[in-house]
């Protein structure tokens, strides 16, 4: 009988949720906006209730466990969630063990970084590498990482908070509460800041003008059309991803880096940059790590999410290495 595993991305705007078999093929998927503000119970009944009605579509499969990707900080060694800002009440929270109890089947728990990485990796832009960083660019900044064929999760499986590393001494406060982070000047959020702030009484540019509210994307339509400040802000959002993932190659050393999140869909916009800053200011053996896009776009998490499910059913496999199953 068909295999499948259901694959959990758990986000503080939307909760996703997909039947993928062994191949990472999505058999099937739902989604609905995350009431956030809502508690965990009524989170996990959002989840228990996407979960039914994919399975009732899909009777004559196996499901063999479920695997949730989740932010940080989580603690997957306990389960526990130990303070996720975008979900209120999810502190020193028992995740696991609370869908564990809602569930019959086996419950993987990662940390939604680690998930994309490992989906990227298993079925999408670094298939087949030994050693990969991937970034996610959006309303924050996350990663994970795999290094010699093994997934880096480290102490209480917290590893590859890439997002925290200082790119600016004293700089900007970043939503972790600390100043200066990557995320304080690299992510989505802080380049639609960038942007409102830039445009105000600029007199070179589109954005912002009659009243209305700018976006990300609206930069990069503006810059398509000549302008000349979305232009410079693009220019400069390059230079600072390239920073840190220049600081992330030198202490990884990846066959690749792989991008993903809302600001990856701009790719072709911000590569050139990204790659010119690696080129000029990374070590000389280093220079020709390439930036790439995640192949698997918003379903990376989900799909190694399911990798996880997969993995959790064969108590020989090694925990960290899953190329093996493929």
């Amino acid at each position: 009988m068909h295999q499948i595993a259901i694959g959990i991305d758990l986000g503080g705007t939307q909760v996703r949720a997909a039947l993928i078999d062994k191949h990472g093929t999505i058999v099937a998927r739902m989604e609905e906006p995350t009431e956030a503000q809502a508690g965990p119970e009524r989170v996990l009944s959002q989840i228990h209730s996407l979960t039914e009605r994919l399975l009732a579509a899909t009777k004559s499969s196996v499901v063999v466990g479920i695997g949730v990707s989740t932010p940080g900080p989580i603690d997957t060694v306990s389960g526990i969630a130990k303070d996720i800002p975008t979900l209120s009440g999810f502190a020193d929270f028992p995740l696991k063990a609370e869908l564990q109890k809602r569930f019959a089947f086996p419950v993987s728990l990662e940390n939604d970084g680690i998930a994309a990485a490992i989906g990227e990796w298993q079925f999408g832009a670094g298939r087949g590498l030994e050693n990969l960083v991937y970034v996610t660019v959006s309303t924050g900044i996350g990663g994970g990482v795999v290094a010699d064929g093994r997934v880096v999760r480290g102490r209480k499986g917290m590893a590859a908070h890439i997002g925290h590393m200082s790119v600016e001494p004293n700089g900007a406060l970043c939503p972790c509460g600390n100043h200066g982070c990557f995320e304080a000047y690299g992510s989505g959020t802080a380049f639609t800041l960038r942007a409102r702030t830039r445009a105000i009484g600029c007199e070179e540019t589109t954005l912002g003008k009659n009243g209305s509210e700018i976006h990300a994307r609206d930069v990069f339509v503006s810059a398509r059309n000549g302008d000349a400040l979305a232009k410079r802000l693009i220019d400069e959002e390059a230079e600072i991803l390239g920073r840190g993932f220049t600081g992330l190659i030198h202490i990884f050393s990846p066959d690749i880096v792989v991008m993903g999140g809302g600001i990856s869909h701009e790719f072709e916009s911000l590569q050139p940059g990204i790659q010119a800053y690696i080129g000029q200011w990374a070590m000389p053996a280093f220079k020709d790590v390439k930036v790439v896009r995640a192949a698997l776009g918003q379903n990376s998490g989900l799909v190694g999410s399911a990798a996880l499910a997969f993995l959790a059913k064969r108590p020989e496999a090694d925990t960290f290495a899953l190329a093996a199953y493929n």
